[in-house]
């Protein structure tokens, strides 16, 4: 069980009466999240901002609210995300069909707002191109090595086809290794060193290996790329890895790789080779 799963012990379906009729604002969330979501009497609920309202096919006159809540835990504050949905005067966390059993909590995802377009985070592709790529990955995840790889080489081989942005996103729980190599990344990137990133993905190391001579060493053996431990350890590259974590809270992301196409969650991650002739 995640850490969020235990500070978030709720039911598996709740309920609450509405006064917005079909729809609601955040102060009536709010009051449905400290109520019935966050149940754990040690987490503080300080707020909840409505990311995005939206709908989907499957779910006929139900409001979905792609939402953030504002946690204090243990004097710490997090952001947790939360999908609501809302259908005349009654609200629920817990869609799932009788008929099929999707879950529709894993279906919807908030579309991408233009500000994490931005040249920080471009590696491969011009900005100008056709489409845009957008990823939150972490080069030890299997499932991201995979796919990943394929994308940059598409983007990097199809410039004014593709814009590929970048966002680091290390699971430290399963692979704490990932975090020097997230940094290592961003360095490389902001030396214009693109090449370095597949190969950072092709390293065959420990993912629990947490000594960071011991990991720059094993990156400069098997990529050629050599960086000093106070590169990786400036501030500014701490600091540049926190706001990729922050972005992928916003944008409700918590797995790799999440991939996103012209700003839409592409659940097979495969769909930009549909634009390769």
């Amino acid at each position: 069980m995640s850490l969020m799963s235990k500070l978030l012990t709720s039911t598996l379906i709740a309920t609450l009466a509405l006064n917005a009729g079909n729809g609601a604002d955040e102060k009536e969330l709010l009051k449905y999240v400290k109520k019935h979501v966050v149940l754990n009497p040690q987490v503080e609920v300080q707020g909840l901002t409505i990311i995005e309202e939206t709908s989907h096919s499957e779910l006929p006159g139900w409001s979905v609210y792609l939402t953030t809540m504002n946690l204090k835990y243990q004097g710490k504050e997090m952001k947790a995300p939360e999908t609501i949905f809302v259908k005349d005067g009654l609200v629920t966390r817990n869609l799932v069909s009788l008929k099929n059993g999707r879950d529709y909590r894993n279906e919807i995802k908030p579309t991408v707002s233009d500000k994490f377009y931005d040249d920080a985070h471009l590696i491969f592709g011009n900005k100008n191109a056709a489409h845009k790529v957008l990823i939150f990955s972490d080069p030890q995840c299997p499932f991201c090595q995979d796919v990943v790889p394929d994308i940059m080489k598409a983007a990097k081989e199809h410039p004014d086809t593709f814009a590929l942005y970048y966002y680091h996103l290390p699971l430290l729980r399963i692979h704490p290794v990932s975090d020097v190599l997230t940094r290592v990344m961003h360095v490389a990137q902001h030396e214009g060193k693109m090449d370095i990133l597949p190969k950072v993905y092709a390293m065959k190391i420990d993912p629990r290996e947490t000594d960071t001579k011991k990991i720059l060493a094993e990156v400069k053996k098997q990529t050629g790329y050599s960086v000093t431990e106070k590169q990786v350890d400036a501030q500014k590259v701490k600091d540049a890895m926190k706001a990729d974590s922050d972005a992928a809270s916003e944008m409700m992301v918590s797995g790799t790789p999440t991939i996103y196409l012209d700003g839409k969650w592409d659940k097979m991650r495969n769909k930009y080779k549909e634009f390769i002739k």
